[in-house]
């Protein structure tokens, strides 16, 4: 089996990047850095969303399915740093070369990751290999939007037109699965902000399952697997998550048997 990685990122405002590039006093707190730098932001261009560059990873959910079974977790521990979050992310890819599923990944998630790691200065050689290293790459890699090392499940669906782009959300609840549950995307500063990040990180953790269950319709409906393997896939997602004593997980499994 390919092992496969699903992933998605949570964000919060950069209030170090903010500050440092409308020089702000250093000792501004950050709350009153990213309310400044917001009602800018908004005069600007009637949105409180910041560019990607200053957009903070908070967490990274992941999915990994292979040999070895379905898991779902995210990445180090609630009080790691950035850095540490993205040299996990790498390490992963690293070791296992797996095949990339993200839902807006092409959008969003990677160049958030680019941008991040450049800052940070963090080398990702099996990520960014583009032929160079292994000859295989050259035809099949992480970075070429029509390859298959990385799958953006939204992007290819719409046959790369944004205007057909569609809700993950709203896709997952169509096909029968729970969708997102309690928050979304424009919650995660405020939650994060109140001391919420355990909610944060349960809310990244349903994200990556609402797209694994999806990815594997759309194995499903190219013929990549048949209608046992992929009863047997969503079976293992619910058996796995029945194991886990966790109460966004029982949540979960509750609208999913409705």
């Amino acid at each position: 089996m390919l092992p496969t990685l699903v992933f998605d990122l949570e964000t919060i405002p950069d209030a170090q990047g903010l500050r440092s590039l409308n020089g702000w006093e250093p000792d501004m707190p950050d709350a009153e850095v990213i309310e400044r730098a917001t009602d800018i932001r908004i005069a600007e261009t009637g949105s409180d969303f910041f560019p990607l560059h200053l957009q903070k990873i908070a967490v990274i959910g992941c999915v990994f399915r292979d040999d070895s079974g379905f898991r779902v977790k995210t990445l180090g521990k609630p009080d790691d740093d950035e850095a540490t979050l993205i040299n996990g992310f790498f390490k992963t890819i690293e070791r296992y070369t797996p095949r990339l599923v993200s839902w807006n990944g092409n959008g969003f998630d990677l160049p958030v990751l680019h941008y991040r790691s450049l800052i940070h200065g963090i080398q990702a050689h099996r990520y960014w290999d583009m032929g160079e290293e292994d000859r295989d790459f050259k035809y099949n890699n992480y970075i070429s939007r029509y390859h298959t090392r990385h799958i953006d499940l939204m992007d290819l669906l719409a046959k790369y037109n944004g205007r057909a782009n569609a809700p993950l959300d709203q896709l997952a609840k169509l096909c029968g699965f729970p969708g997102k549950l309690g928050m979304d995307g424009g919650q995660v500063w405020p939650a994060w902000q109140a001391g919420k990040a355990d909610e944060v990180r349960a809310y990244c953790e349903t994200d990556v399952v609402n797209t694994w269950l999806v990815y594997c319709r759309f194995r499903f409906m190219r013929g990549e697997i048949d209608k046992i393997a992929y009863d047997r896939e969503v079976e293992l997602v619910r058996q796995t998550l029945e194991e886990i004593n966790a109460p966004h997980w029982q949540e979960y499994l509750a609208v999913w048997n409705i």
